[in-house]
């Protein structure tokens, strides 16, 4: 469906990550390998928190280009620096290609973006939306399931417990499934955020969910690969989780679990079931 990335660490360019790695987002949105789809053109989105400024809210830019022919993209994800960023390519599934539709989504210091689907979203919406506190409601701009699952969780409290919120959500959205008759409601991997923390989400109703892999420890990679100095160039608590690797080197990446939650901040991963019978 879509491919994204998410980065927490030292301040780094973005652009070290989105664009210069062999296997970049921006590579994967051309050509994607494990993606359900190979090409991921249907807009993108750049979320970051700026450097310095503990608990200020992050900046965002979407654009409904291709990710591989955007120049402000490249210009601004090769000038600014940031210890934590999301960035996401979008590969549509129905609901149009529009601003208000690209990944990630912003709720105050927060943010969410999902590579899948709910699916048969169009028989669900209401019962989702309408669940919906009224006071989030309004700031529903686009059209996806993604933002409607994300508003649900926060309604459901994703700002005082993230795992929680969307353990609910997600029960949720399979219940009302199942009430219309869909035997797979939900597919997905999500990534949240409060500026802090990222927790990255791995399930999907059948058990056969999108992948997802997060970086080694980069320490240890530093010293598996002494010769390879563009790893010298990341700061020792760098880390990513992605949809797939951004290269090829063994033991670079490790896959998430299916139906687990990784949980990364300054003191690294931990990663624990998630939703499982």
């Amino acid at each position: 469906m879509c491919r994204w990335l998410a980065y927490s660490g030292e301040p780094l360019v973005p652009a070290e990550v989105i664009l210069n790695t062999e296997h970049s987002l921006v590579a994967q949105s051309l050509n994607s390998p494990l993606g359900k789809e190979t090409v991921n053109g249907d807009g993108f989105g750049f979320g970051w928190y700026p450097t310095g400024t503990p608990g200020a809210n992050p900046a965002l830019f979407h654009s409904t280009e291709p990710a591989w022919n955007d120049e402000n993209l490249r210009e601004l994800t090769s000038t600014i620096e940031s210890p934590l960023f999301f960035s996401h390519v979008r590969a549509a599934a129905g609901p149009p290609i529009q601003q208000s539709n690209c990944h990630p989504f912003r709720y105050e210091n927060w943010l969410f973006m999902h590579n899948g689907y709910l699916k048969d979203f169009h028989k669900v919406k209401r019962d989702l939306t309408f669940a919906v506190d009224p006071s989030l409601y309004p700031r529903i701009m686009g059209t996806t399931d993604s933002e409607a699952l994300f508003h649900l969780a926060l309604t459901l409290g994703l700002v005082d417990d993230p795992v929680d919120a969307m353990a609910k959500a997600i029960r949720m959205v399979e219940e009302v499934g199942h009430d219309h008759g869909i035997d797979f409601p939900m597919q997905g991997t999500i990534a949240i955020s409060d500026g802090a923390t990222v927790w990255a989400f791995r399930y999907s109703t059948q058990g056969r969910s999108r992948t997802l892999f997060h970086s080694a420890d980069m320490g240890t990679l530093q010293e598996m690969y002494p010769d390879i100095e563009r790893l010298r160039s990341f700061g020792k608590r760098a880390r990513v989780i992605v949809s797939e690797p951004l290269n090829d080197l063994p033991g670079l990446f490790l896959e998430v679990p299916e139906s687990s939650v990784s949980v990364l901040d300054a003191s690294g991963y931990s990663t624990e079931p998630f939703l499982q019978s």
